[in-house]
């Protein structure tokens, strides 16, 4: 800055330029900074694990997005998941393809097979309709050098689509596919600090939670967490306050954690946090327009692939993806 002063002083004529040349130069610096954060930037969700739509099915509706009734068309959803994986090796991440388990209709889902840290793989109890892909998973995993994990017998737990870690925190929710219990559990085996929460749960005409009729558990539009609430990075989450009950939002809400706000309606019809970010980019919903501005906002690019026939299964981007490269 004094050195810009004293040139200033030279001559009057060549004060224009150099003030454009200092403001050239002050935009490049900015620029520069801007670059160096991104590139000090933890990364997050470096490598993930996807199957396939080969068995995509919803005849067991075991969640409330689920219609039995309702056709699955698997070359659109084929090409909805092929996007998705275009888009996330787009942003730099390495996909693990494999093949999906035989005969699972909601083996697309590859989130909520466990949950991830380092060489560690604590395995998911799934619904009845899923089971069959339990086994599977510890296959691949093993196969993938994690050390395989099993949680306590009589336990639910919905792997990662109940327990997205945010840096040394871990998000998880109870109450539908996953059990309290576990939440200590998972604290011992992988470090975490867990914060435990619990979604809305879906409710009759009178205001009483039911359980879904497929699967005999309690039921929620927020089945899993991954719907309600979104690691964009290790100090930044989107969450949809309307999605959570009021104990846990404010614990949400205490955390030292930068967050920006979903809709409730951006949240349920439009998938909003069901979404896979790098810490840079940020593959989401396309029909959440409120949250895109808002994420974008905050410095991260976006992309958004249309997803229409997969959401029939109760799942969206996230769901897709398991994460391998939790640290």
């Amino acid at each position: 800055m004094v050195e810009f002063k004293r040139t200033c002083r030279v001559r009057s004529g060549t004060r224009a330029s150099i003030r454009v040349g200092y403001r050239q130069l002050t935009a490049h610096f900015q620029l520069a900074i801007c670059k160096g954060m991104r590139e000090n930037t933890t990364k997050i969700n470096a490598t993930v694990l996807m199957s396939g739509v080969d068995f995509f099915d919803d005849r067991a509706a075991i969640n409330p997005f689920m219609r039995s009734e309702v056709a699955i068309d698997r070359n659109r959803a084929q090409a909805e998941h092929e996007h998705i994986r275009g888009a996330l090796e787009s942003a730099g991440v390495t996909v693990v393809q494999i093949a999906p388990p035989p005969c699972c209709q909601d083996g697309v889902y590859t989130a909520n097979w466990a949950l991830v840290r380092g060489d560690t793989a604590v395995m998911s109890v799934l619904p009845n309709a899923r089971q069959g892909e339990e086994a599977y998973a510890q296959q691949i995993l093993r196969c993938q050098g994690k050390n395989i994990v099993k949680v306590p017998e009589g336990l639910r737990f919905s792997g990662q689509g109940d327990a997205l870690p945010c840096g040394n925190y871990l998000l998880a929710g109870s109450g539908y596919r996953s059990d309290r219990a576990v939440h200590q559990f998972l604290a011992a085996e992988l470090g975490y600090e867990v914060i435990s929460l619990q979604t809305v749960p879906l409710c009759d005409d009178e205001g009483r939670p039911v359980k879904n009729v497929a699967s005999g558990w309690p039921d929620s539009f927020f089945y899993d967490i991954d719907l309600a609430i979104a690691v964009l990075r290790d100090d930044l989450i989107v969450w949809c306050p309307d999605a959570f009950e009021l104990d846990s939002q404010e614990k949400i809400r205490t955390l030292p954690l930068r967050k920006i706000e979903v809709s409730l309606t951006e949240a349920m019809q439009g998938f909003a946090c069901n979404l896979v970010s790098t810490g840079d980019t940020v593959i989401m919903s396309a029909h959440a327009p409120q949250l895109q501005k808002a994420i974008e906002g905050q410095g991260l690019s976006t992309v958004t692939p249309e997803i229409h026939e997969l959401a029939k299964g109760g799942g969206y981007i996230r769901c897709t993806t398991l994460t391998l490269s939790n640290p």
